[in-house]
């Protein structure tokens, strides 16, 4: 244990302090406290940070391609623009995290808990999303090519101008999502829940556009 304290002091003087380049690719952080630190920037490709807890972390334009942060906690942490590609994210905890802008293609979110994340413009094409939480989650513009959504949870989630091409929505929950001018081309929706789902204008798996009537009554 006092082992570990000294580690993560030492880690954390060495991102606080130094001035250059702050480089921890292939870094053993596991288990390291990073709660409300201001990490933008770092790399930290191919670390471990499973069980990490980075709570309210600025993780802006932060690199963690191929990190492993499986059930680590990143609720409220701020990833703008930061990179993890082919990264380890399974039942990580990103409850109100923003993740705008990112770059998380092929990375695995499997039962990973999204609830009411930001995830605008974010590019999560063939991303593994299994099981995943997106309950009343932001995925405008997101990009969901090819990515595998089966069972994911994504009730009240705004979808608008999402790109779903080719995506698994197999027992996917989408009720009452907004899915306006949504790509659902070649999307599989086998015992997909779209109750009260907006779909105006949304291209459906056969390539036709979904037009929704609104009656006025006077």
């Amino acid at each position: 244990m006092h082992d570990r304290a000294d580690k993560q002091e030492l880690v954390l003087s060495q991102i606080i302090h130094s001035l250059g380049e702050r480089d921890f690719s292939g870094y053993d952080l596991r288990g390291m406290n990073f709660s409300a630190i201001d990490l933008s920037g770092v790399n930290f490709t191919g670390a471990d940070l499973r069980y990490a807890n980075l709570t309210g972390a600025i993780l802006q334009k932060v690199k963690l391609d191929k990190a492993n942060l499986s059930k680590a906690i990143l609720r409220e942490a701020c990833m703008d623009e930061a990179s993890f590609r082919e990264a380890n994210l399974t039942d990580a905890d990103l409850r109100q995290a923003s993740l705008c802008g990112a770059k998380l293609s092929g990375v695995n979110l499997c039962r990973s808990n999204l609830m009411s994340a930001s995830l605008c413009d974010t590019n999560l094409q063939k991303a593994n999303l299994n099981q995943a939480q997106l309950v009343e989650a932001s995925l405008i513009e997101a990009n969901l090519f090819q990515a595998n959504l089966q069972q994911a949870k994504l009730c009240g989630a705004n979808l608008l101008e999402a790109n779903l091409n080719q995506a698994d929505l197999t027992n996917a929950n989408l009720a009452w999502a907004n899915l306006t001018q949504a790509n659902l081309k070649e999307a599989n929706l086998q015992q997909t829940n779209l109750r009260n789902a907006n779909l105006d204008q949304a291209i459906m798996p056969d390539g036709r556009i979904k037009r929704v009537q609104i009656f006025c009554f006077s």
